[in-house]
């Protein structure tokens, strides 16, 4: 196993590539340096993605992430950044990006960034009934 940060985003083929799909991730470990005092920032980041031709393999996305923990850099330019690298390796229908860095000087921050490629149209979204077992009724 490796035991360094990488730059590199490693992708495979979408197989399903006849229909939209979202794939969503939470990333509660990501860390990097405050640019003004080096103190270390926490965030989850929150990917949610349409692919198109390709997908993000997950150990390639942890490494990456891993990367920006010595980095010094302010919050939203380093969720810009990542949403960049993504955009540019995946060439996804849709992505959007939540940063939500913890809480530094009792200011919480969160930065959300957004791709839409050109040209592409969600399908019109279906809302179905939730069944709500405690109580066996549809909500």
């Amino acid at each position: 196993m490796t035991s360094k940060p990488e730059k590199t985003l490693e992708t495979f083929p979408n197989l399903f590539r006849e229909r939209d799909y979202h794939i969503h991730m939470q990333i509660p470990e990501f860390t990097c340096l405050c640019p003004k005092t080096g103190q270390p920032d926490f965030a989850t980041l929150i990917l949610d993605y349409i692919p198109d031709k390709k997908c993000v393999e997950l150990k390639s996305l942890k490494l990456y992430v891993w990367s920006y923990r010595d980095k010094g850099v302010f919050h939203e330019a380093v969720t810009n950044k990542i949403l960049d690298d993504l955009v540019a390796a995946l060439k996804p229908r849709y992505m959007r990006l939540i940063a939500r860095f913890y809480v530094r000087g009792g200011i919480f921050t969160n930065v959300t960034v957004d791709y839409r490629k050109e040209g592409w149209q969600p399908e019109p979204r279906i809302l179905l009934q939730e069944f709500n077992s405690q109580s066996n009724t549809r909500e």
